[in-house]
């Protein structure tokens, strides 16, 4: 049998320490698997007769190493719990402990090499619908799996200490558990809310859902659930077999709060989806139009649901419904179900892991290390004393060009990492030397062997036309060099962090040489990326470019290292044409700031029509100047009407500032402008439902948009959002903002 992991736990059982893995079969079976494992870790062999001095154990001699290749001793206990408890006495006596820190679940995982998928081969029975393995053989598998997914959304009274509906969606099964005396359609009626929660969990277990999710889910909707059961004494049976779930809300805004069941995963969507595309906020309705085209049902307000409960329940129950049925259309037109099934199918980790990068690397490096028998050292939680060596960013040269091209490396520090064999278990060793010194083996490392596997796996997603796959893979890759320049991960080194942007800035450099060499101008360079001056027929310009540079590089690295070249560049866009800004109130180059027209498109990079932190309001006005300008189109008249438009109240509704509060009011030691809207919301409404507090500048100053009391300062929008955005445009053509508000009858500002 195959299937896809759904879930982990461990247990004792007769004194011994199992694995329980629950997973959904490729016939849709809900299934089981019980193996023991003994929990380990190790210390140095050397280290042996001081240790037993402190504690006994039992032990076992091996063939495996550290990254210093000294021996070490495998040491075995009962329990999970005893590793920390042995580690802790060993560590406080001096004596190191490696992979001591790796939780059990996970370690019998990496142990098996199973990665999401896994076969089953053994005697089994049946406990209810769940087949049931007792010490199977278990192996990876390759095979595609269909997993059972509800939704789940809540209807409360507005202080939610009231449930009035709970609606449930899941493949062709819709259903609304709901307050009311009413036969409704799509619904079942109660009288009170025990029936009801005791009902929800009847249908969790008859539906036996390997996801359960919704919007917002886990603060909200499970939170308020949780609380009624306990409240009316109801088991919160989430878990198969109906077993009961666990959840741990985090007080404040800035804390994950996380939920657990037996053999299922509960995950919130809206995390999930966040990473996956940028919009102007994620409430419900927002990301609904924004995937599925349609949105809630706008007939009953959310504040209104008691009243309509009473006199109108079907619409009560249509409201509730749709929102649980939009949670699963945007799973399914989003792709993100998917995208995570790949990442857990390609790192190891479960679904509800998948995000975390350092237990990524962890989980891939440690299954190749071992078959090279060796160990790695327990994560120290050290800090970082420097910080990592940044990439290359070339001042820029400010202007407005025709016919920029863009050449960018491929994946630049995964391609590093394997050119330059950069890996922990290879660090300091003789072979290749970095630019800032840190050295290397040419015996092919672990990262290397894990980046080649990941790049062809990619290409083979790309080939299928598989993109969740291939995005999959690429964040994976990509997140490799910050997980070693963090102090949490057990292979947290600033040396071998450091070689890998030193290298960077090396080759980003040489490039711009070369193209020099060539007769082309750089205005700038950034990390991975040049810029280059191309005149006429610019595309053929740049793939001819990328072509004779590759082959350079190339020469470059086999005639100064002696070995193979993994890194590629390739012609990445032209811009037709191109603003490169200059630093405000300076006549430098800004970095990392820049727009153009590509394909007749307009491309923003850094300026402020795509920070969060700008409003609406400047986003219109930027997008709309640089096309002007771009287009040869006189922009005196645009910047004049504009300013005049602002005034008359014609963008009020571009007028609002987004800030979200990262830490609690009272630990603001400044009252920033979006802390004061904050603190009137508090007054207004009692209290704050998000940390993103929306806001517009008023006459009487900050003021939240659920209450607005005084008109807008449109004085404040002219000097802070509009005329800062005209400068950085206007310093190319001699004049400013100031003098075309006050020239009206100024003509023409520019000679095209």
């Amino acid at each position: 049998m195959k299937g896809f992991i759904v879930s982990t736990s461990q247990r004792m059982i007769n004194n011994r320490a199992h694995v329980l893995i629950f997973g959904r079969s490729e016939k849709g079976e809900s299934f089981l698997t019980i193996n023991h494992y003994q929990p380990y870790f190790f210390i140095k062999e050397e280290d042996q007769k001081k240790a037993l001095k402190f504690e006994n154990f039992e032990y076992k001699k091996t063939k495996l190493k550290n990254f210093q290749d000294e021996k070490l001793l495998k040491i075995l206990v009962d329990e999970p719990k005893e590793v920390n408890q042995l580690r802790q006495i060993f560590e406080e006596e001096g004596i190191e402990c490696f992979e001591a820190d790796i939780i059990y679940k996970r370690r019998f995982l990496i142990d098996n090499k199973l990665s999401g998928t896994i076969e089953v081969k053994g005697e089994f029975d049946y406990q209810e619908d769940v087949k049931v393995f007792r010490e199977p053989e278990i192996k990876p598998a390759d095979c595609k799996i269909k997993l059972k997914v509800m939704s789940i959304d809540i209807e409360t009274d507005p202080k939610a200490k009231r449930i009035f509906s709970i609606a449930m969606a899941q493949d062709k099964f819709e259903k609304v558990l709901v307050i009311s005396n009413q036969k409704l359609k799509k619904a079942e009626s109660f009288g009170d809310e025990e029936d009801l929660l005791e009902r929800l969990f009847d249908i969790i277990d008859e539906q036996d859902p390997d996801i359960i999710t919704g919007w917002n889910f886990i603060d909200f909707d499970l939170k308020v659930i949780k609380e009624r059961c306990k409240k009316l004494e109801i088991p919160f049976l989430l878990g198969k077999g109906r077993t009961e779930g666990r959840l741990i809300v985090r007080k404040g805004f800035f804390q994950t709060s996380k939920a657990s069941a037996q053999g299922r995963q509960i995950i919130d969507l809206m995390p999930w989806i966040q990473p996956t595309v940028k919009l102007p906020d994620y409430r419900l309705e927002t990301v609904a139009q924004h995937f599925v085209k349609e949105g809630k049902i706008k007939s009953v307000p959310p504040s209104e649901i008691e009243e309509y409960l009473k006199k109108s329940p079907q619409k009560v129950v249509d409201y509730n419904l749709q929102d649980a049925i939009l949670v699963l259309k945007i799973i399914e037109k989003s792709g993100v179900l998917d995208l995570n099934m790949r990442r857990s199918i390609a790192t190891g980790l479960l679904l509800d892991e998948v995000k975390g990068s350092i237990s990524a690397l962890d989980s891939l490096y440690l299954r190749r290390l071992r078959d090279r028998n060796y160990v790695a050292p327990s994560v120290k939680h050290t800090t970082k004393e420097f910080p990592i060596m940044g990439g290359y960013v070339m001042e820029s040269k400010p202007g407005i060009y025709d016919n920029i091209i863009v050449l960018d490396f491929k994946s630049l520090y995964p391609s590093l990492m394997r050119t330059f064999n950069i890996d922990p278990l290879m660090f300091g060793k003789k072979g290749i030397t970095a630019p800032n010194g840190a050295t290397f083996s040419k015996t092919k490392g672990v990262m290397p062997e894990i980046l080649q596997e990941l790049w062809e796996l990619r290409e083979e997603y790309r080939k299928k036309k598989d993109e969740p796959g291939r995005y999959a893979i690429k964040i994976l890759m990509n997140s490799f060099f910050g997980v070693m320049a963090s102090p949490n991960c057990r292979f947290f080194n600033l040396e071998l962090a450091n070689s890998i942007t030193g290298f960077a800035q090396l080759f980003v450099k040489k490039t711009a040489e070369m193209v020099k060499d060539k007769g082309y101008d750089v205005i700038y360079s950034d990390t991975d990326s040049v810029f280059i001056i191309a005149g006429d027929n610019p595309e053929k310009i740049g793939k001819q470019l990328a072509k004779e540079l590759n082959i350079t590089i190339k020469d470059f690295i086999n005639k100064t290292y002696k070995i193979d070249s993994y890194l590629e560049l390739e012609f990445e866009k032209a811009y037709t044409q191109f603003l490169m800004p200059k630093l405000r109130g300076s006549t430098k180059g800004a970095k990392k700031k820049y727009a153009g027209l590509v394909n007749g498109k307009l491309e923003i990079t850094g300026l402020e029509a795509v920070r969060s932190d700008w409003t609406p309001l400047a986003k219109k006005f930027q997008e709309e100047l640089l096309l002007q300008i771009f287009k040869k189109k006189e922009p005196t008249k645009f910047i004049q009407k504009f300013v005049e438009d602002l005034k008359k109240g014609k963008y009020d509704k571009l007028l609002v500032y987004k800030k979200r509060l990262r830490k609690e009011l009272e630990d603001y030691a400044v009252n920033t402008p979006h802390k004061k809207a904050a603190m009137k919301l508090i007054e207004a409404k009692g209290k704050l439902k998000t940390t993103t507090i929306s806001y517009i500048i008023t006459k009487d100053g900050p003021e939240p948009i659920e209450a607005i009391k005084n008109n807008p300062d449109y004085k404040h929008y002219a000097e802070k959002q509009i005329k800062p955005i005209a400068d950085s445009l206007l310093t190319f053509f001699n004049t400013d903002f100031n003098t075309i508000i006050k020239n009206k009858n100024q003509k023409t500002l520019f000679n095209f």
